[in-house]
């Protein structure tokens, strides 16, 4: 019998930058399907925000928005891409 083996995030893509230091980064453990749904949905949201932002002359809050939205998702995608490339295995070199 084959037991499938699920992919989870390793939790290593950081986010919104303070100056050289990632102030958030996401969660190692989260199964890769609900990853990308969450991802899903930020897009989702950011697209939204994004037509509003291009509408409203007043204000740059739907535009800021956005742009926050925006870098969760393509976090949360960068660390799924880790977790399910294939992992090369080191190459040992030997003086002979």
């Amino acid at each position: 019998m084959i037991e499938e083996v699920e992919e989870k995030t390793g939790g290593f893509a950081p986010f919104v930058y303070c100056g050289d230091k990632p102030l958030f980064q996401t969660c190692a453990g989260v199964p890769v399907k609900d990853a990308l749904s969450q991802a899903s949905d930020l897009l989702c949201l950011s697209k939204s925000l994004s037509e509003d932002a291009a509408f409203a002359k007043d204000t740059d809050r739907y535009a800021w928005a956005a742009h926050f939205l925006t870098e969760m998702g393509k976090a949360v995608i960068d660390d799924v891409i880790k977790a399910v490339s294939p992992k090369s295995k080191p190459i040992i070199f030997r003086a002979k």
